[in-house]
């Protein structure tokens, strides 16, 4: 038997650490523009008609902290109890374990002795004195400007990446980075809105946490396309798209591998922590990592770079330069003319070295990628037209 029979060809899981997987990211964009408009579209519906779940920090209301240890009352006993003395109870969850349990009762607003008589309900129904129950209250007007400098501080964090990024890598990129980073907003508010979760400052903490997660996430494989493609002008074997392709799959092992170790603690806090020990006081920090962590990541891989090809094709130097990709491949298959087939012509390089000064003037890629004129071979005559080719022609003249 040869050797070419017995070799084996490596398992998909050994070309992912090799980066040597082959996955149509980039041809196939047009599916994950299509499910993921779709999704966006569908939340969107239920943003608009479901409505969020607001925490008391930014709708206002009160808050009862009820000592639960040695108590056989349940966190739907006391809830009930509120709503029975006429609250409207927003939220309640169940904070601590042991001695140290107590549970949170969160309602709307209510005037002092409406307060009171909540108060006095609950700790009734717990058998406890009405002193051992902390209330906090907090305005509509400070939940107000709480939320306020939540928009400021999400602004301002996407203004300073659309800056960094066009700094480190070019205008393209900063666009298709913010895109991402927009769809994850909404995809996970949305998302947010579907379970109906209470939204707090845990949530917005969260929210921003997970923005810098997936920035992360798309500068490594933007990082990856910056080196595939800084001498794409020069060659005629692939075009932008199919160097983008190989840079995300040749990422694609780390971003799973990132992505895994991000996401295990996450849900061992959510599904654990919050559904089994039913310590609910993370819940709404634990889902929007949860989700966002995983958003992340597909948008990087699936949107992110495929947005930065289309719109680079946009360009009519990299539309020449796919055409002449094109007209290559089509000669080496012996579809067009064996002129074709010819080596690469000095006005090819000079075509070449027009495209990356017109990319570097347009701001489409970095000054410091244009490479310099490569230096003439040794024993390398000038290119015809020079002065030394003028003066021969002229001594050839005298000797007729």
């Amino acid at each position: 038997m040869s050797t070419k029979q017995t070799e084996k060809r490596p398992g998909i899981l050994s070309q992912l650490y090799r980066g040597e997987t082959n996955f149509q990211f980039v041809a196939n964009r047009r599916k994950y523009y299509l499910a993921s408009a779709l999704v966006i579209g569908a939340l969107a519906v239920i943003m608009i008609v479901k409505g969020f779940v607001l925490g008391i920090d930014f709708a206002g209301g009160i808050q009862y902290s009820v000592p639960a240890g040695d108590t056989s009352v349940s966190l739907e006993d006391v809830e009930g109890a509120a709503e029975a003395a006429g609250a409207e109870v927003a939220s309640g969850q169940v904070a601590g374990s042991g001695d140290g349990r107590s549970y949170i009762v969160r309602v709307g607003e209510l005037d002092t002795d409406q307060a009171e008589a909540v108060r006095a309900a609950i700790a009734d129904e717990a058998g406890i004195g009405s002193d051992s129950i902390s209330v906090s209250e907090v305005s509509a007007t400070w939940g107000a400007s709480v939320s306020e400098q939540a928009l400021i501080a999400l602004v301002v964090f996407l203004v300073l990446v659309a800056i960094f990024i066009w700094i480190r890598f070019e205008r393209r990129m900063a666009v298709a980075a913010i895109a991402a980073l927009l769809h994850d907003l909404v995809l996970t508010a949305g998302f947010y809105s579907l379970v109906g979760f209470e939204i707090t400052p845990s949530t917005i903490v969260g929210m921003l946490t997970i923005l810098g997660y997936s920035l992360y996430d798309t500068v490594v494989v933007f990082d990856k396309v910056q080196e595939n493609t800084a001498q794409l002008l020069q060659t005629r074997s692939k075009t932008f798209a199919e160097g983008v392709n190989d840079a995300v799959n040749q990422t694609l092992m780390r971003s799973i591998n990132t992505t895994i170790i991000g996401v295990l603690p996450v849900a061992a806090l959510l599904f654990v922590g919050v559904g089994v020990l039913g310590v609910g006081t993370l819940k709404d920090l634990a889902l929007v990592l949860f989700v966002g962590m995983i958003v992340g990541t597909y948008s990087s891989i699936f949107l992110a770079s495929p947005w930065l090809v289309d719109m680079a094709e946009r360009s009519a130097v990299y539309q020449r330069h796919n055409q002449k990709i094109a007209a290559k491949r089509a000669g080496e298959d012996g579809t067009d003319k064996p002129a074709r087939k010819n080596a690469r012509t000095a006005s090819d390089d000079d075509d070449e070295d027009d495209d990356r000064l017109v990319l570097a003037k347009t701001d489409e890629i970095p000054l410091e990628l244009i490479d310099e004129p490569a230096p003439a071979k040794a024993g390398a005559g000038p290119r015809s037209g020079g002065s030394n080719t003028r003066s021969s022609n002229a001594k050839k003249r005298k000797r007729r």
